[in-house]
């Protein structure tokens, strides 16, 4: 066995399962994706801390327990599509891909669009495709999604990414006001969306995602 497969293993067992995640698809997942190819090489050894780790250029990776717990909420099912905002290096795409049919991540760098894109292959993972663009923009030309996974705080969540869900379909992310933090889930219905507290959590604000600022003179 590995280092990494070791590391991995004591993530799962220290990080996410003591942390109320059952769910036996995201623990295979986690136990399978090797993280450590989804994070700059200079964090290769971190890969498997447990705090965020700051990827570059302002942004981060969650944490093995909030994204675990952030799985958890949204419930992927084997014959579902997901759109997966700020995917970064690729490592939450790849997860997913585990659990879902196919998976279209969102990054707004070319060169994190490019570093997903190779990282995923390596891992060969074939189901997920990494698209360039704003983030709260989503990818409304290949939805609706069944389920939708913000990698990082919102302050509000952007009607057009709403709009890009099926009814009945599922949104989480952590919203973020001030320096606390809680992760929420939205359940899409006919007449909105209907949003539930989790469990607590922080991450920076996403580019795009902050609140409209009221003008006062």
């Amino acid at each position: 066995m590995s280092d990494f497969h070791r590391r991995r293993t004591m993530m799962v067992d220290t990080q996410v399962r003591p942390s109320d995640v059952t769910s036996f698809p995201i623990i295979d997942a986690m136990l399978s994706v090797p993280r450590e190819a989804f994070v700059p090489d200079a964090l290769n050894g971190a890969a498997y801390a447990e705090e965020h780790l700051d990827i570059g250029g302002g942004r981060l990776m969650l944490d093995p327990r909030t994204f675990a717990k952030m799985l958890e909420a949204i419930d992927v099912e084997p014959d579902e599509l997901v759109l997966d905002i700020a995917c970064g290096l690729g490592y939450s795409s790849a997860v997913i891909a585990h659990m879902a049919e196919a998976v279209v991540a969102v990054e707004d760098s070319v060169e994190r669009v490019a570093a997903a894109e190779a990282a995923l292959s390596e891992a060969e993972v074939d189901n997920v495709a990494v698209i360039e663009g704003a983030l709260a923009d989503g990818a409304a030309k290949h939805g609706p999604y069944d389920a939708i996974l913000v990698n990082g705080a919102v302050e509000e969540v952007p009607a057009t990414l709403i709009d890009q869900l099926k009814i009945g379909g599922r949104i989480v992310a952590i919203f973020q006001s001030g320096r606390l933090g809680v992760v929420r889930l939205g359940l899409k219905t006919e007449t909105g969306i209907n949003w539930r507290d989790v469990f607590n959590a922080s991450a920076p604000v996403l580019t795009g995602f902050a609140a409209t600022r009221a003008f006062a003179l």
